[in-house]
Parts: structure tokens; sequence; C-alpha cells
């Protein structure tokens, strides 16, 4: 059983190298990405009723938020210039073992740019669920790193569910509504 599961990792995230860098950039999708619906399609958002407050946490100068993708908590890195969320190929072998990531929700590969300019290839899936406070994100797209050790980004693909986002430095707290 472990042969079979670590075989379906190896297929299912073709490994490619890349420098660790986050993939915070512009998103380039080649010809192997198929049958993506348009976000429109894709997206929904359950909340409560008014302002969501979101404490961030600081540490080596990077902000932290509390996330929970497909009901596994996690910290992301509070990324406005991610284009995307990111995990690394840990996170993603980590949903895989729970079983709430499976192979419908492997969508195809993209080609990122990072801050500095490099462009590497990642894996695209659907999470059926992002938790942050208390509202969930349905059927949001994010990648996954080619890499064990990559920085988890939540990025605009979340963001841009929301009317307005407040940050607040001084009291280390973020307001989505």
């Amino acid at each position: 059983m472990k042969f079979r599961l670590l075989t379906y990792i190896i297929l299912s995230f073709a490994l490619t190298s890349c420098n660790g860098c986050s993939k915070s950039a512009q998103k380039f999708r080649n010809n192997k990405v198929e049958n993506i619906p348009s976000k429109r399609e894709l997206t929904t958002r359950e909340r409560s009723t008014g302002k969501t407050i979101i404490k961030m946490e600081k540490r080596n100068g990077v902000y932290y938020v509390p996330v929970e993708l497909n009901g596994a908590k996690m910290d992301f890195i509070f990324d406005t210039g991610a284009g995307i969320i990111s995990i690394s190929e840990t996170e993603a072998t980590f949903l895989m073992k729970q079983g709430t990531l499976t192979k419908d929700d492997i969508k195809g590969t993209a080609k990122f740019s990072d801050a500095n300019g490099d462009i590497s290839e990642g894996t695209i899936i659907n999470l059926k669920t992002v938790k942050i406070g208390n509202i969930i994100l349905r059927n949001i797209e994010a990648s996954v790193v080619h890499n064990e050790i990559a920085p988890l980004l939540l990025g605009q693909s979340a963001f841009e569910q929301f009317g307005k986002i407040s940050i607040d430095y001084k009291r280390g707290e973020i307001t989505l509504e």
C-alpha cells in the first residue's frame, strides 16, 4: 500500500527542480492544463454575517495566519503578492494521505514566475475548502510547488473572494469583509 501511494504521488506530481523560492508573482498556464472551469464556475463563499477578524503572528519578519485546507490546519504566510495559494509537495502528500486531496483534484500544470523573475513549473489543484476564520471558501485553485520545503503562501486566489481586506499591523489583525 505504501509503495502504491508513493507511486501515485510521484506520478501525480512530476518532480521538477525549484530553487525553494516562493511562487509569488504571475502564473503562466501552458498547454498541459486542461478542463479548468472559470473561477466564477468554481468558487463559492460561505460565512457568518459581518466582519471576520483574523489574528496574524509575526515570525522572522513575516506574517502568518491560520488557515484550514480541506480540514487540515496550517499556518500560511499572508502574501498579497502571491497570485495563487501555494503549498509544497509535503502538504499535498499529507492531504492525499488524509484522503482530502484526490486524483480528481489535480487539474494540470502551469508555469509560475517568482519574485526573482525565475520561471518554474507547478501542479494546479482544486482545494475543496479553504477556511479562514469563520469564512469557508469552496473550490479554490492552488498550486503545488515541486519542492518539499517551499513556504505556504495565502495568495490572491483566496483574497479576491472578499470585497475588502484591512490590515492592522499594530494589533496584528486582518479584517475580511
